[in-house]
């Protein structure tokens, strides 16, 4: 003889999984339950013995915080809806514009060149090395720094020889050496055209030709 045994826990006790979910979401008092329950206290104290007029003052005191928490709410969802609404026309309007990020890969396209910028810690010469796909070096510059600050180098896309190369992903790195011959690496920041922009939890992103993705607060310059 075989005996089924119902797997439903809530059909047994003679209950429906809905009706006691809903029973546990009204076990806890919302704000509007707050505030029934002060008034109708107010209302229904026996006037024989009024509250105490403390009693009285840190209800209202209490009712009074509450609205001015809900006001406040209030306020920041309409600002933060308002900073979205802004974020989203800034992004718009860099479209087809091109911006420099930091980055160690850059994309050459089939024609022309391109550009980065790194920070110089003090007079000296920046090298920058670059490699393909593969890691194979490809070119290395060689650029002067008259003093600390911003250096700009440009690749125009050919190897050592003269020879262009294919449109891709590149890699850069850089390097500093000062007059006694001390050597540093250096942040590399290149330029890409934006794209397109996506609105996140977080924040506005660009989305970066040959680059991919990048926060709108990397951004160091626009062009």
């Amino acid at each position: 003889m075989t005996t089924s045994v119902s797997s439903d826990i809530y059909g047994s006790l003679g209950l429906s999984a809905t009706a006691n979910a809903k029973t546990k979401k009204n076990d806890s008092l919302d704000q509007a339950d707050f505030l029934k329950l002060m008034t109708t206290q107010l209302q229904h104290q026996d006037p024989t013995k009024p509250m105490d007029n403390s009693q009285m003052v840190s209800q209202m005191a209490q009712l009074s915080t509450v609205q001015g928490i809900t006001d406040l709410n209030t306020t920041v969802k309409t600002f933060q809806s308002a900073m979205s609404s802004d974020q989203i026309l800034k992004g718009a309007s860099l479209v087809g514009h091109e911006v420099m990020v930091p980055s160690t890969k850059f994309s050459l396209e089939g024609e022309g060149g391109t550009s980065g910028t790194v920070a110089a810690p003090s007079a000296g010469t920046v090298t920058v090395e670059i490699t393909d796909a593969n890691g194979q070096k490809v070119t290395t510059l060689s650029v002067p720094a008259d003093a600390a600050g911003e250096v700009n180098f440009q690749w125009d896309g050919t190897d050592a020889s003269g020879n262009r190369m294919p449109a891709g992903s590149y890699t850069i790195a850089a390097t500093h050496s000062d007059s006694s011959g001390a050597s540093t690496k250096l942040n590399t920041y290149v330029q890409a055209e934006v794209e397109s922009v996506t609105v996140g939890s977080d924040g506005l992103y660009l989305n970066l030709k040959g680059l991919g993705t990048a926060p709108l607060d990397y951004v160091l310059r626009v062009s």
